[in-house]
């Protein structure tokens, strides 16, 4: 296999993985809903090139930690099929990764929309 074959396989699974999320994970359809909101609104508010960045590696950490979540969370059905104490630990560990994101992604939604959306109230 090619090297250039090899790595478009890469991305195919990688897709793959995106893709099974969305399917399978309500929290990233939520995470997808809250990304489309906020890019629309960034597009709306007309954020400059910094605050774009600023959003899009928000945005990135929460699908991150989101979808490193979801394969923590099925290696570890996948080895302990039966409830564990130390189970339990990874699963809530992994979902407090994404709560901790999630959060701060309000923050920084918080600062680069509200003075923007605060000036448009009446």
């Amino acid at each position: 296999m090619s090297q250039r074959s090899s790595l478009w396989r890469s991305f195919a699974c990688a897709g793959a993985g995106v893709a099974h999320g969305l399917r399978t994970e309500r929290n990233v359809r939520i995470h997808a809903a809250a990304t489309l909101l906020a890019v629309a609104l960034a597009a709306l508010l007309r954020l400059d090139a910094g605050e774009w960045a600023v959003l899009l590696l928000t945005v990135g950490l929460v699908w991150a930690t989101e979808l490193i979540n979801t394969a923590i969370e099925a290696v570890v059905d996948l080895v302990s099929p039966d409830q564990h104490e130390l189970a339990r630990i990874a699963k809530d560990v992994a979902s407090g990764a994404v709560l901790v994101a999630a959060v701060i992604a309000v923050f920084v939604g918080v600062l680069l929309f509200g003075p923007r959306l605060w000036a448009l109230w009446p």
